[in-house]
């Protein structure tokens, strides 16, 4: 394995550099997603709080290297990566299948370094042990596309053709991260220390409020569940109540 700071290089991405942050949000994308997704985060929390931003292998600027299909591989690559990081207290914030590799970055920093995390926010995620038989990283590539406009909210019918140059480019990392998602089971009983906070929309195709709401037995920290109006990625709709959230807890501890 790379040594934490050729880690760093690949996993981590400083989008707004704060020369004094009192602490640092970790945030881990969707499934498909990318880094760049919580640029404006980034922007919202600085300087207080400096945010880093997690890049997945087989997407973007790593768009060649091989995409990781195990969450608990992820999980324990990000670690690595952050160890580069341990000098400020860390917050993680994971969308979707995000939101389970949060909880095993979680988990290994609780039980390796002995460091819990302020918090763990899971957005758009059902409970890990709230998990369901699905397959769509099974589906052709037409079943897959069709799966990832549902989930955005369009209308798979009724949108247009999409490129096929960007499909060959993407469509593998989406692929991988479903299977990540959809293959992933926790250890029995598994449970973090951190406070936990759940995050989904009330239209949300992929969790339900009750799914959501199940994150509570996974923590032996404080639980809160908050419902917001929209979709999957309601975050898009409601950053600015969303990054409220976050200062509002990390000015609590």
């Amino acid at each position: 394995m790379p040594s934490p700071a050729e880690e760093n290089g690949l996993w981590i991405r400083r989008f707004t550099p704060s020369p004094d942050p009192r602490a640092r949000l970790v945030c881990l994308p969707h499934a498909g997603g990318a880094a760049s997704y919580f640029f404006h985060m980034s922007e919202h929390l600085a300087p207080s709080v400096e945010v880093l931003s997690v890049q997945y292998p087989g997407r973007q600027d790593r768009h060649a290297e091989r995409c990781i299909e195990d969450v608990r591989e992820l999980a324990e690559r990000v670690c690595h990566a952050l160890a580069c990081w341990g000098d400020l207290p860390l917050l993680l914030f994971g969308q979707d299948m995000g939101a389970l590799v949060g909880f095993e970055v979680a988990r290994l920093l609780e039980e390796k370094q002995g460091v819990p995390p302020l918090a763990l926010f899971a957005a758009g995620c059902r409970a890990p042990a709230a998990g369901r038989d699905e397959h769509v990283h099974l589906l052709d590539d037409r079943g897959l596309v069709a799966e990832v406009q549902r989930v955005n909210g369009g209308d798979a019918d009724a949108a247009p053709p999409p490129d096929e140059r960007l499909l060959r480019r993407t469509l593998p990392s989406i692929r991988s991260d479903y299977k990540a998602f959809e293959t992933y089971r926790p250890l029995p009983g598994a449970r973090v220390t951190c406070p936990v906070i759940a995050l989904v929309g009330d239209r949300d195709p992929k969790v339900s409020a009750s799914e959501a709401n199940a994150w509570r037995g996974h923590t032996c920290g404080a639980f809160e569940l908050q419902v917001f109006p929209g979709g999957h990625f309601f975050l898009e709709e409601h950053q600015p109540q969303v990054v409220n959230l976050i200062s509002d807890l990390f000015l609590s501890i």
